[in-house]
C-alpha cells in the first residue's frame, strides 16, 4: 500500500508530468531521498514536506490548465510573464507563489 507521501509524489508526477529527477530538483534534494520517500523507507522532513505538498499543488493546478507532457515543458521554458526565467527556477529559488500566479491567471483565460 503506498503512503500518503508515495501518493504525493505519484500526483506530481501524472499531473505535471514532473520525472523523478527533476521532482528531486524542484525539492532540491538527491533523486535517491525521493525514491526513499516513494518507497516508504524514509519520510521527508518538515521543510521538504512542506515544498512537495505546495509542488503537488502547483502540480496539480497546471495539470487543469495542460496535459502532462505540456505542463512539464511549461516548467522548464523561459517566460515572458516571469522575466524570461523559467518556473522551475522559480521553485528551486522559494518564489512558488509567483509561478502559481501565473497559473492563476492562465486558469481564469481558459475559463473566459
Amino acid at each position: 500500500m503506498a503512503t500518503a507521501v508515495a501518493r504525493k509524489l505519484d500526483s506530481i508526477r501524472e499531473s505535471g508530468g514532473i520525472k523523478g529527477r527533476e521532482i528531486a530538483q524542484l525539492l532540491e534534494t538527491t533523486p535517491q531521498t525521493v525514491s526513499r520517500w516513494q518507497t516508504g523507507r524514509s519520510t521527508p522532513r518538515p521543510n521538504s514536506l512542506t515544498r512537495l505538498l505546495r509542488l503537488e499543488w502547483l502540480a496539480g493546478q497546471l495539470g487543469q490548465v495542460y496535459p502532462p507532457g505540456d505542463a512539464r515543458v511549461w516548467l522548464f521554458s523561459p517566460h515572458r510573464d516571469l522575466g524570461g526565467e523559467r518556473p522551475v527556477d522559480l521553485i528551486t529559488d522559494d518564489r512558488m507563489d509567483e509561478v502559481l500566479a501565473i497559473i492563476d491567471r492562465l486558469q481564469s483565460a481558459a475559463y473566459t
